[in-house]
């Protein structure tokens, strides 16, 4: 059958619209379909719940007058850090005030008072009549402009302090003592701490090297008269000694190894031990005249067993032993209490493996370490992570995984007891 144009230009919209209207038609129908299925799933899922219990329901949830009352009673928010690192048994307290990292710390004698330095450049001397204090009493140094403390040691007297900081000409060392005051003024000023004088300075004393540690101690081996030691242990490869008191130069050593990483005194001040960028450990004696005055320095023994290079070392208390820690994956414990001056060398009395694994199961080496004052418990770090190791055995005491926020860059042990309400010992 023949169409004419005119038919065909009246059919074709006709047809269009036809089409259009079954499409639309089947949608509707499919959605139709897929709304009633899901319907009846959700009928079936809320059949199958157990029956509620209103009563129960409004028992439990509380009103907004009750979320607000609750709410103005609640703890502290606590950052996922704090939570992390916070509620180990042994953690007592936190000293804050500081407003950047804290490179190095130590405890006076007594352990009534604890120094930190800062990268905030300034010095603060926390006074630890109750360890368990929410506050402390403290004594702030700022230091001279352009100077950033970086260590810190007590002399014998706990109100002068020996500071090391870096500047632009390199570094320098600043002996701050407590203002004394007159009876009157003590009397009018009971709560307030002294203010800190600047007794002597001494700058460019490792050249343009900056200073790594600086340890001092009072010095009663022998003939010696009892006056404070301080050794830096400079980034290159000289140590230095001074008089705390008064900052006369004592002398000085070289390991001759490329670079330092630390050195430390004997708690009697005979011995001076460095490690560096080898695996020997150099040991120096300290030689004291009959006026009690430092005579010489002599390089008496070297300590040969590691493989690696030696990250940390320290003495124990009666000064004849040495204790070192390498990333050979190795501590070792050595007597230095030998006849050196007939040869005899010192001895490694014991080897133990670092108990530190990361996750592909590698020995990790120690970043810092030290003994305790009884000499039994062995404190390490590496991080932020914090260990106490047996000093017989080398196991594992017990582990603070988060101690700190960062890594942590310096560690000490109180030499006596800290002082808390309850007079808890630890």
């Amino acid at each position: 059958m023949a169409f004419s144009s005119m038919e065909t230009q009246t059919f074709l919209p006709m047809g269009i619209l036809l089409s259009g209207l079954i499409g639309g038609l089947s949608v509707a129908l499919f959605f139709a379909f897929y709304l009633r299925r899901k319907r009846n799933e959700v009928k079936t899922a809320v059949a199958q719940l157990p029956p509620e219990n209103t009563n129960n329901d409004r028992a439990s949830r509380p009103s907004i007058h009750a979320k607000n009352k609750s709410h103005s009673h609640s703890k502290p928010h606590v950052s996922a850090a704090d939570k992390g690192r916070r509620h180990h048994p042994l953690d007592l307290n936190t000293l804050k005030g500081h407003g950047d990292a804290v490179t190095w710390l130590c405890f006076t004698s007594d352990g009534r008072s604890l120094a930190t330095a800062c990268a905030d450049r300034v010095v603060r001397v926390f006074k630890l009549d109750d360890a368990s204090s929410k506050s402390f009493k403290f004594l702030r140094i700022n230091m001279p402009s352009g100077s950033h403390p970086v260590a810190v040691a007590f002399c014998k007297e706990a109100s002068k302090l020996v500071v090391g900081a870096h500047n632009i000409s390199g570094s320098s060392l600043y002996m701050y003592a407590e203002e004394s005051r007159k009876p009157s003024e003590e009397a009018n000023q009971q709560s307030k701490l002294p203010l800190p004088e600047l007794k002597w300075e001494k700058d460019q004393v490792h050249d343009k090297k900056g200073i790594l540690t600086l340890f001092g101690t009072s010095a009663t081996y022998g003939s010696a008269d009892g006056s404070t030691i301080v050794a830096s242990c400079s980034e290159g490869t000289d140590i230095k000694l001074w008089q705390g008191e008064n900052g006369k130069f004592l002398g000085a050593m070289d390991t001759n190894q490329l670079k330092n990483n630390m050195a430390v005194l004997s708690p009697n001040g005979r011995f001076v031990a460095a490690a560096a960028f080898t695996a020997d450990v150099k040991v120096w004696e300290i030689v004291y005249g009959k006026d009690g005055s430092v005579k010489e320095i002599v390089k008496v023994m070297q300590l040969k067993g590691h493989k690696s290079a030696v990250t940390w070392l320290c003495f124990t208390s009666d000064s004849e032993r040495i204790l070192t820690a390498s990333k050979d994956g190795s501590m070792r414990i050595w007597n230095i209490n030998v006849r050196y001056h007939l040869d005899e060398d010192p001895k490694c009395l014991k080897v133990f493996p670092i108990p530190l694994q990361n996750e592909k199961g590698l020995v990790l080496h120690y970043d810092r370490m030290a003994l305790s004052p009884d000499d039994k418990v062995i404190a390490v770090t590496h991080g932020c992570m914090l260990q106490w190791l047996s000093f017989e055995t080398g196991e594992i005491l017990d582990t603070a995984d988060k101690s700190h926020d960062g890594d942590i860059t310096c560690m000490a042990w109180a030499p006596q007891p800290l002082a808390t309400v309850v007079s808890q010992q630890f």
